[in-house]
């Protein structure tokens, strides 16, 4: 490929320093290579690769392409990077029908090698863990979070190509349904979560993403995603914050945390569930009451159906294990992308 079409790393890094003006264009690369036919690399043993690790039933096919999916379907070479991301206005709103010439990317600092996929408001599958709070603290709003989360599932599962799991958590987590795009073994499973005991939130975000999330791997690429309602509050984790975020950065999952926090003044917990969801992607909702909380889940509904996906190839990946910084901009200043940080390289075998 010609290294031309993308400005070198310094480049890049000047232009966001003197301009704060992202003008890589990455429609460029992708009509060159359209040109060419490319073909996939077969995919590689190494563990937590970003673009390899999928959910169960990663080798379905999506439902419903985007209008603009008109080719075959997706499939991830060893070293691609599968990217989601959403992009929204200075109040919130989603932002559709961008192209790919309207973003700039730098992976670990560098212009990436080649962008092979760029799909706007992509119907690719869905593989949600819903993440409860069971602990004593939450118990005189426990049933209405229930309710919510069930409405949510019948709202946003397609049976023909979404899967989710609900585990409830207190001192330990729980596995209440395991995975399946059967809604009432889904539903069953929230109303078996019973209130009670202490809190081990870290433990619980840790456990979804490696027990869950991270398990198997696939070519064809599908969006993860964690719903975590909680207050935020921990006093019985073993693992650290950063460990459970690392550990969702391992897995590629976005965090969309709803706070069961209803007072004015935002506490502790809240920052920390902030934290998460910035640092994977997702976003965190502070509902003013427990009756709100049905519309948060509408706006993580209507968020994951608003995304885009770019996948592209890394410059100079290397297979060592080590932390990949990911920077995605909006060439119109106006707009507001939100992506994960980065993601981990495999380790070499």
């Amino acid at each position: 490929m010609d290294a031309r079409v993308f400005p070198s790393a310094p480049v890049c890094r000047r232009l966001f320093q003197n301009t704060g003006m992202a003008i890589l264009v990455i429609g460029s690369v992708f009509s060159s290579q359209a040109q060419q036919q490319q073909v996939p690399q077969p995919a590689q043993p190494a563990q937590q690769a970003p673009a390899q690790q999928q959910a169960p039933g990663a080798n379905q096919a999506p439902a419903n392409q985007a209008p603009d999916d008109t080719g075959p379907i997706l499939r991830l070479g060893a070293n691609e990077v599968n990217l989601i991301f959403t992009v929204t206005d200075k109040h919130g709103h989603y932002i559709p029908n961008l192209q790919q010439n309207d973003f700039a990317l730098l992976d670990d600092q560098k212009s990436p090698e080649k962008v092979t996929s760029f799909r706007q408001q992509t119907n690719l599958p869905l593989r949600v863990g819903i993440v409860i709070d069971a602990s004593t603290s939450i118990r005189t709003r426990f049933e209405f979070e229930q309710q919510s989360a069930i409405e949510f599932l019948l709202e946003t599962i397609k049976a023909r190509s979404d899967q989710a799991f609900v585990m409830g958590f207190d001192v330990t987590p729980s596995i209440k349904t395991d995975w399946t795009n059967n809604i009432d073994s889904l539903e069953a499973g929230i109303n078996r979560l019973r209130p009670g005991g202490g809190t081990a939130m870290f433990d619980a975000v840790y456990t979804a993403c490696r027990d869950k999330l991270l398990t198997q791997r696939g070519l064809e690429p599908v969006r993860k995603a964690m719903i975590l309602i909680t207050d935020g509050d921990d006093n019985q984790s073993r693992v650290r914050e950063d460990e459970a975020i690392k550990m969702c950065q391992r897995s590629e999952t976005l965090i969309y945390a709803i706070s069961t926090n209803w007072t004015p003044s935002r506490g502790k917990g809240d920052k920390i569930l902030a934290d998460m969801a910035t640092q994977t992607g997702g976003q965190v909702f502070f509902p003013p009451s427990v009756e709100e909380m049905s519309s948060s889940f509408k706006d993580i509904q209507a968020e994951l159906r608003s995304q885009y996906l770019l996948t592209y190839t890394p410059a100079d990946f290397k297979y060592d294990g080590a932390f990949r910084s990911i920077y995605l901009y909006c060439n119109d200043r106006r707009y507001m992308v939100r992506a994960k940080k980065g993601y981990f390289a495999p380790a070499a075998q």
